[in-house]
């Protein structure tokens, strides 16, 4: 098996996480964040929605790591997200942060909103 290294070119990827943490260019950030190409928020949850609806226009979506486990988000977050023009998919969180890492080596238009695992 071949394996190659992703290049990043206006993102900056997830390196871990953990009980509580991510580690994000070389930097432990703890609790909920946002990551949007090489920017880092902290994040409030699910009641938080303006860093993400302010992504409005530069991002077309959002992947939403919603903990251990995949769970369904609030319908209120999504009508916030939705009404901003910003769709959205909701996974475990250690799958969101693979799924990023790729879709930002992509240069895709996304943003990732993560609970800590």
């Amino acid at each position: 098996m071949q394996i190659n290294e992703m290049p990043f070119e206006d993102a900056i990827p997830i390196e871990g996480y953990g009980p509580n943490f991510f580690r994000v260019g070389g930097e432990v950030n703890e609790g909920a964040m946002i990551l949007c190409g090489a920017e880092v928020t902290s994040w409030g949850g699910y009641e938080d929605t303006g860093p993400l609806t302010d992504l409005a226009g530069h991002i077309d979506f959002v992947v939403v790591g919603t903990g251990t486990e995949m769970t369904h988000v609030p319908k209120p977050f999504r009508a916030a997200l939705t009404a901003a023009g910003i769709g959205i998919e909701v996974m475990a969180t250690p799958t969101a942060c693979r799924s990023y890492n790729i879709l930002a080596s992509e240069g895709r238009r996304v943003a990732v909103a993560l609970l800590p695992v």
